[in-house]
């Protein structure tokens, strides 16, 4: 009997042969989740990390990019650009914001995503880059080509959301937020984090 085991999203998926114009993303969360979900990097599988404090929930679709690492290159580059110490990447997958007019229930899948921009999170030192991104083929969010297209509140929802989900009011946040940045970065950032991967793991034969 012939089994087929699905592929590892993080391993066994590729970019995208368009990298970095357009992406593959897999989309872990939803903005009706009020549970944090990430993937299990052993299994494959959806895990849940924590439920999410307060009412904070995100306000896009939010995943990662297959085969991408922030690491060493995502690490140099965020210190380059901020002029902040940065002690390393935080050893994830590069992270993805997906802006969609539509509606999606449910996280655990694929879609093509064209990158805008992104945003520079530090989180005790470790470089943690958000990329923003819109659902190819969105009748609505499409007309937004770089992250300067967005309204400024649309960000900043974005930005409070990543500042404050983990702590309590009470705590001291370790994460900062030192660049909003365009489209052309953000593929920069996206090269990076593959290259980091690539270094890390080693280039995958699609199946």
């Amino acid at each position: 009997m012939n089994i087929k085991h699905k592929a590892h999203p993080w391993h066994g998926i590729s970019p995208g042969d368009n990298t970095p114009d357009i992406v593959t993303a897999f989309i872990e969360i939803v903005p009706s989740d009020t549970v944090k979900y990430e993937i299990d990097k052993d299994s494959g599988y959806l895990k849940i990390d924590r439920p999410q404090k307060f009412s904070n929930m995100i306000p896009t679709l939010y995943g990662f990019i297959p085969r991408s690492y922030c690491a060493e290159k995502i690490a140099e580059y965020a210190a380059a650009r901020s002029g902040k110490p940065v002690s390393k990447g935080d050893g994830d997958p590069l992270d993805i914001c997906v802006l969609s007019e539509r509606s999606v229930t449910h996280g655990d899948i694929l879609l093509q995503a064209i990158p805008i921009g992104g945003f520079r999170l530090l989180d005790g030192g470790e470089a943690d880059d958000k990329i923003i991104a819109v659902m190819k083929g969105d009748e609505f969010y499409r007309q937004w080509r770089d992250v300067s297209d967005c309204p400024e509140s649309y960000i900043n929802r974005l930005k409070h959301y990543f500042l404050t989900y983990k702590h309590l009011p009470s705590e001291k946040s370790v994460c900062e937020i030192t660049h909003v940045y365009g489209r052309e970065e953000a593929h920069e950032v996206i090269k990076r984090a593959i290259a980091d991967y690539q270094y890390h793991f080693g280039c995958q034969d699609d199946e």
